[in-house]
C-alpha cells in the first residue's frame, strides 16, 4: 500500500460540536440528543470489541475503491489491517470500519464489519471482525465470526476505516428517535458537518446502534458480477437487499466532503447477535427507529491505493 495524502481534518471543540450536530439532527428525527461523555467500556455487552474505546489520535482511512469492485472487480486488491495500522501512523490501531472480505481468503465475495485491534510489538492482533455473505443454503444473510474460520487480517478491494489508540476517554453520544426525514442516520450527521463547515472537511467514526426497528441492509453475492456493472441500477440488480431487525451495531465512517481524494464520502456496515449483518443503507421503521451512538472526528485522514480510473457508480 501507498499512502497517497493524508491532511489534518477540520477540527473544533466538542462542545460546538454538540450545538452543530444536535440542530442538524432534530430537522430530520423527532427526537435528538447530543453530548459528550465518557466512552462505554466495548469489551461489554452489546460490543464485545477487542478496545475499550474509541479515543487516543483518531483518524481514518479510506483503502482501494469501489472502482476496484465495479465495473469488473480487480480481486488481486488485497490488504491487511495490519500494514494500514502502519501506514497510518499507529501500528497496533484498534480499527473499526466497513469493507469488502478478501475472496482470496474466504473463497467468495463477502462484506467485511472490520473489528479489529492491530497487532504491535508486544500484542498479536486481535480480530473481532464479522463476515456477512449470501447462504448458499437458503439465499439468506449468513453472518460469522471472522476468527471463527480465518486467523489473519486480510480485506479485500475497498474498505473505510476508523482508527484509534482504542483507549477510553470522552467521546460524542448521539441519540436520535423517530425519522421524519428523507436522510438516514449517517447521512443526517454528515450533510449537517458539510452544510456548517463548508469547504473545510470534517471527518468522524465510530460505533452506532439502531435499538429499535428495522432497516434496508444489503450483502453482495458470493459471486462476483460476470458481467459489468456499468450504472446504479445494475449494481442494485446484483446486490441482495433484505430488511433486518434491531439491534443493529453498525461500524460507521465519514467525512463531510471529498477535498479532491476520490472519498467514499460515507460507509456503515452492521452486526448482530441474533445471525444479520451487512452493508447499512436506512432504517425502514421510522416511526420506532432507535439510535445510540458514540463517534468522534478524527485528526487525520489517510488516502490509500486510490484507484487511477474512477468513476461515481455504486457510492451508496
Amino acid at each position: 500500500c501507498q499512502t497517497l495524502g493524508n491532511f489534518s481534518l477540520s477540527i473544533t471543540l466538542p462542545l460546538y460540536f454538540i450545538t452543530v450536530l444536535q440542530k442538524g439532527l432534530k430537522e430530520n428525527f423527532a427526537d435528538a440528543e447530543v453530548s459528550v461523555v465518557d466512552c462505554p467500556d466495548l469489551t461489554k455487552e452489546p460490543f464485545h470489541f477487542p478496545a475499550k474505546g474509541i479515543c487516543g489520535k483518531p483518524r481514518i482511512a479510506d483503502v482501494g475503491g469501489v472502482p476496484y469492485l465495479i465495473p469488473v472487480a480487480q480481486t488481486e486488491k488485497v490488504y491487511d489491517l495490519n500494514t494500514v495500522a502502519k501506514e497510518i501512523e499507529l501500528p497496533g490501531a484498534f480499527i473499526l470500519g466497513a469493507g469488502a472480505a478478501s475472496s482470496k481468503i474466504l473463497g467468495v465475495n463477502a462484506e467485511l464489519i472490520a473489528i479489529v485491534q492491530s497487532k504491535s510489538e508486544k500484542k498479536p492482533a486481535v480480530n473481532g471482525s464479522y463476515v456477512a455473505q449470501i447462504n448458499p443454503a437458503d439465499k439468506g444473510c449468513l453472518l460469522e465470526k471472522y476468527s471463527s474460520k480465518y486467523n489473519d487480517c486480510e480485506f479485500g478491494l475497498l474498505a473505510n476505516l476508523y482508527a484509534s489508540e482504542g483507549q477510553p476517554g470522552k467521546v460524542i453520544e448521539v441519540k436520535a428517535n423517530g425519522r421524519t426525514g428523507e436522510l438516514n442516520f449517517v447521512t443526517c450527521l454528515r450533510q449537517t458537518l458539510e452544510k456548517h463547515y463548508g469547504e473545510k472537511p470534517v471527518g468522524m467514526g465510530g460505533t452506532f446502534i439502531i435499538q429499535k426497528g428495522k432497516a434496508k441492509i444489503h450483502i453482495m453475492p458470493t459471486e462476483f458480477s460476470a458481467c459489468p456493472l456499468n450504472t446504479d441500477e445494475d449494481v442494485n440488480n446484483w446486490l441482495k437487499f433484505f430488511e433486518m431487525k434491531a439491534p443493529l451495531i453498525c461500524q460507521t465512517v465519514f467525512v463531510s466532503r471529498d477535498p479532491g481524494f476520490d472519498l467514499r464520502v460515507e460507509h456503515t456496515h452492521c452486526f448482530s447477535h441474533h445471525g444479520e449483518g451487512g452493508h447499512y443503507h436506512q432504517d425502514t421503521s421510522p416511526d420506532s427507529v432507535q439510535y445510540l451512538g458514540y463517534l468522534l472526528p478524527a485528526e487525520q485522514l489517510f488516502r490509500i491505493d486510490r484507484p487511477q480510473e474512477t468513476h461515481l457508480v455504486g457510492r451508496d
